[in-house]
């Protein structure tokens, strides 16, 4: 048996009404437990043996990075 209401000036089906309201549910609680994205890292993880050899590289690619963008422009 099917039920149609009057809304907003057309008629409407009661399983219709029923299918958006249970889509409209399932589709709220899927965005709301699919949580937050991961931030991507901006660059591989620099594993390196000390601070020194730490600190060197990443100097070095500042440095290598500032001279790419000066041939840019």
């Amino acid at each position: 048996m099917v039920v149609y209401y009057q809304i907003a000036g057309k008629t409407v089906g009661s399983h219709h009404l029923a299918l958006g309201i249970l889509s409209s549910l399932f589709g709220g609680v899927y965005l709301a437990t699919r949580g937050p994205s991961a931030p991507k890292p901006a660059a591989p993880p620099i594993q390196a043996s000390s601070k020194d050899e730490e600190t060197f590289i990443q100097d070095f690619l500042k440095q290598v990075n500032g001279e790419e963008k000066k041939k840019d422009h």
